[in-house]
């Protein structure tokens, strides 16, 4: 009687941790030199693999080259057609066959060996074709597949993907790969965001820089908040150093008392001692900062430079806009 569809999927599922578990015993001598030689490596690690072995060729070289080292993925077939130019004497192929067998990827061993580049086999028979070719050989052979027919690869390719992660790990340790390095690669994600962001990054200035001197009464003070629309203008006294903050926290609790203050200069309102920050600092600080305010948090933030001059400001919309949360 055929399985249950549960029953199907649970063995695949415990087919396939078996086949990555098992990968633990082949962390070897031979891994360890192969990770030394990319380590090492001064150009590119090329990664090839024909099939479902090459699309999983193409998440390991994408792993790779965000964590630190360079590498790309070379279609087999594409490379017999012109496409070995890509690769240089310095390079490091990793080549990818569960079999070692693959047409596709043996043609090209001879060839990349003339180039001068060295070889990293990923395959499940030592005695392959690849392995025999191979300067490094990493085991990634498995028991069994967990296609009912044992034809189509799946336990394969899932302990091929995590001993490309294994490698890409062990590279970043060796490395010391820290998140600001990871960031710098993935500037359009939310940690890139959040670790390459300055604050100088996503400040009001210039024009959009509500500024206006100690002397300046509040009517008027009033007006330069309102045209630019962020809720605050930073004070300056006469050397155009910063002094302090009007919010419009301050004129409504100023108005709820009477309009006296209206003609009065705005240093008799401002907030003297209000948080700023410089322009160099991280976004995710300032968003930091403005949280943490007590008694509770606050929504504009001066930005002042080391001269004492107040060169922008940053608004907490500005940074939920740019993701740094």
């Amino acid at each position: 009687m055929a399985q249950s569809i549960r029953e199907k999927a649970i063995e695949t599922l415990q087919l396939e941790a078996q086949a990555v578990a098992q990968l633990a015993e082949r962390i070897d001598d031979d891994f360890e030199a192969a990770v030394r030689a990319i380590l090492e490596c001064k150009a590119r690690v090329v990664v090839t693999g024909m099939g479902k072995s090459g699309h999983v060729g193409r998440k390991i070289a994408a792993t790779l080259a965000s964590t630190g080292t360079p590498s790309f993925f070379m279609h087999p077939a594409e490379a017999f057609h012109g496409d070995l130019g890509m690769v240089t004497a310095d390079d490091i192929v990793i080549a990818i066959s569960n079999s070692g067998e693959s047409n596709e990827v043996v043609n090209i061993l001879s060839i990349i060996h003339r180039i001068g580049a060295r070889i990293v086999a990923m395959c499940g028979r030592r005695k392959s074709q690849l392995g025999r070719s191979a300067d490094f050989y990493i085991d990634i052979g498995v028991e069994r597949e967990a296609c009912p027919l044992g034809l189509a690869p799946t336990s394969s390719t899932t302990a091929t993907l995590a001993m490309g992660d294994a490698i890409a790990m062990a590279l970043m340790e060796a490395r010391d790969f820290k998140k600001e390095d990871y960031a710098l690669f993935h500037p359009g994600g939310a940690l890139g965001r959040k670790l390459l962001l300055t604050v100088a990054n996503v400040m009001h200035t210039g024009e959009e820089n509500p500024v206006v001197a100690y002397n300046t009464t509040a009517k008027d003070a009033l007006f330069v908040m309102t045209d630019k629309g962020l809720g605050a203008v930073s004070v300056v006294d006469a050397a155009g150093k910063f002094i302090g903050l009007v919010t419009d926290g301050i004129i409504r609790r100023a108005l709820a008392k009477d309009y006296n203050f209206l003609d009065k200069d705005v240093e008799s309102i401002m907030f003297a001692t209000p948080l700023t920050i410089a322009p160099d600092k991280m976004a995710a600080a300032a968003l930091s900062v403005m949280e943490k305010h007590q008694p509770r948090p606050v929504t504009v933030l001066p930005v002042v430079d080391d001269a004492g001059v107040p060169v922008g400001i940053v608004h907490l919309t500005d940074l939920l806009r740019q993701g740094v949360v």
